[in-house]
């Protein structure tokens, strides 16, 4: 199935409870899929087409608030118009999960894929200082595999997560194996499990209100501290990553999404040629793998940064670099895809040393 579809069966697997969203290319088969299942049948899961972007992700936070496992998906411009709501959502520490198939842009741009939505999602993207647990899939079964994951995280640290997939993967068609159906969670287990969330009922605080307003600001201070320690452990506990080849690597490729699947293709070929090239992939964009960045630029000679778009995650990884050696980018832009021995040349042309 496509990526976008394993997302859609995923959720119903998960026992989502609500799903709101709007048709966007290439991310409607995320929609469709739920809508061709119709779960409201099967799991009582709520799926429905908003009227826009904006009031899709207002229903999530609204959703969020009473602590239902709630999603909704777009594409890079419809993402943009849901910024403010994603603000508000990890603002009120709420779970919530948010899918990004991205397509290259700015503006309307292109249908297809693209990797320029990287700031965007890891650094914050709408107003304020906060976070998004960002996940990067590589493949259909990760899209599958990250909605559970990210469903979790999201609950575990009460905080929004994304799933930053390009356009390749929302797009293109793997074997799947999907997880087991989990039961939707009662209101009972909801209240017990979430005691924050709004019901209508007395709490032992009172009635529970979520807000993201604080006029004093001694008390907004307190709340964003709160946060900031949240996302400290966040660092510390949820970097995740692959590998390929670095054990003995004089050089260092770093690229994520279908990106890194080209590069390691690369790295076949030029282990074939001699040249002992790795891979490094970032699978949360955010916790960022700095540390482990950072402890294998002690031991090589350069790195490349592949990416589709003009040159962003370069930024996380020469923060975590050793200032002695080089870390340059290559990316396409346009919606273009670069092959593996186009990665290959642009390797070769910054590192002709490592050709010799």
């Amino acid at each position: 199935m496509k990526g976008n579809e394993a997302i859609a069966h995923a959720a119903i697997r998960y026992g989502a409870d609500g799903y709101f969203g709007y048709p966007i290319t290439p991310q409607s088969e995320v929609l469709e899929t739920l809508e061709e299942e119709m779960p409201w049948e099967t799991t009582g899961m709520v799926v429905l087409q908003a009227e826009s972007e904006i009031a899709a992700i207002n229903m999530v936070y609204g959703g969020a608030s009473c602590g239902k496992a709630v999603l909704t998906s777009s594409s890079s411009p419809g993402v943009s118009l849901k910024q403010e709501g994603i603000s508000y959502i990890a603002a009120g520490e709420l779970p919530a999960l948010i899918i990004n198939v991205m397509r290259g842009g700015p503006g309307l741009g292109t249908i297809q894929p693209s990797q320029a939505d990287y700031f965007q999602a890891t650094k914050g993207g709408g107003h304020g200082d906060y976070r998004l647990i960002t996940l990067a899939p590589s493949s259909v079964q990760e899209m599958a595999d990250f909605v559970f994951l990210g469903f979790d995280l999201a609950f575990k640290y009460r905080t929004p997560a994304i799933i930053l997939a390009d356009g390749i993967v929302g797009q293109m068609m793997e074997k799947v194996v999907l997880p087991e159906q989990r039961p939707r969670r009662t209101n009972e287990e909801i209240a017990r499990q979430c005691p924050w969330a709004v019901t209508g009922k007395p709490s032992f605080r009172g009635r529970n209100v979520v807000t993201t307003l604080e006029l004093e600001p001694a008390a907004m201070e307190v709340i964003n501290n709160r946060l900031q320690e949240k996302y400290r452990l966040i660092e510390e506990n949820e970097v995740r990553f692959s590998t390929y080849d670095i054990e003995d690597a004089d050089y260092l490729l770093v690229a994520f999404g279908s990106i890194a699947r080209i590069c390691q293709k690369a790295v076949e070929v030029a282990r074939s040629q001699g040249v002992k090239l790795g891979i490094l992939r970032p699978i949360t964009l955010w916790p960022f793998p700095s540390a482990e960045i950072e402890r294998i630029s002690a031991h090589v000679k350069g790195i490349l940064v592949v990416e589709l778009n003009a040159g962003q995650m370069i930024e996380d990884v020469r923060m975590a670099c050793h200032d002695s050696i080089p870390v340059y980018h290559y990316g396409r832009l346009g919606g273009i895809v670069p092959n593996p021995q186009e990665v290959l040349d642009a390797f070769f042309d910054r590192f002709p040393e490592a050709n010799s």
